[in-house]
């Protein structure tokens, strides 16, 4: 493989892939590397502005349909103004969730949407990360880690276990059929050891 400049972490809420990101950024740039590190949805200006919708509120606050316009807008705007600007740069650009998550939440989970949502990707996007990590774990254990961070972006983790466990089932489905990129890690271990196995790949 080239050396992957646009890598991202992807999985279900509370599986560490923040925690695994940042150790990444830090891994890299303790060899010198230019690294940025930024999330979705989020990364930028307007798109911060957008997550606040996103995360916070009922769980019907928004459709699955209403929620991938959404997701889309944030991440266009994130491209331009973030990802797509540090990697003409030369850096390499550490996502906290991309498309992948659209695909899993939006496309898979919330009725039979995944088609549009790779439409509205090919139109709006159209780029795909170098890497993908995907962090494994246990979905009560992770869903357990999530609601005690209190963050007040609790949206998604409020539809509880069940649709935690369907999301790890997509995320899963997903590292099988795009080999290429994604690599599914074991999260189920403590995150120095699942830092090191990262690392390895890096």
């Amino acid at each position: 493989m080239n050396q992957p400049h646009f890598i991202t972490f992807e999985g279900i809420d509370g599986s560490g892939k923040s925690t695994q990101a940042r150790m990444a950024a830090e891994h890299l740039r303790a060899r010198g590397r230019k690294v940025i590190l930024t999330r979705e949805p989020g990364g930028s200006a307007g798109a911060e502005e957008i997550r606040q919708l996103l995360l916070t509120g009922d769980t019907d606050r928004w459709s699955a349909e209403t929620e991938i316009l959404l997701f889309t807008a944030a991440r266009r705007d994130h491209l331009e103004k973030t990802i797509q600007p540090a990697l003409a740069d030369g850096q390499i650009v550490i996502c906290d969730r991309f498309a992948d998550s659209t695909r899993v939440y939006q496309g898979s989970t919330r009725g039979d949407l995944r088609a549009m949502v790779d439409r509205l990707h090919s139109l709006m996007i159209g780029r795909e990360p170098d890497l993908t990590f995907i962090i494994d774990m246990d979905p009560a254990t992770a869903l357990a880690r999530g609601l005690a961070r209190k963050s007040g972006e609790d949206r998604f983790e409020d539809f509880g276990l069940g649709f935690q466990e369907t999301l790890r089932h997509g995320f899963l489905a997903l590292a099988h059929a795009q080999t290429d990129r994604c690599v599914l890690i074991d999260g189920n271990r403590t995150q120095d050891q699942i830092a090191s196995e990262i690392a390895a790949h890096l």
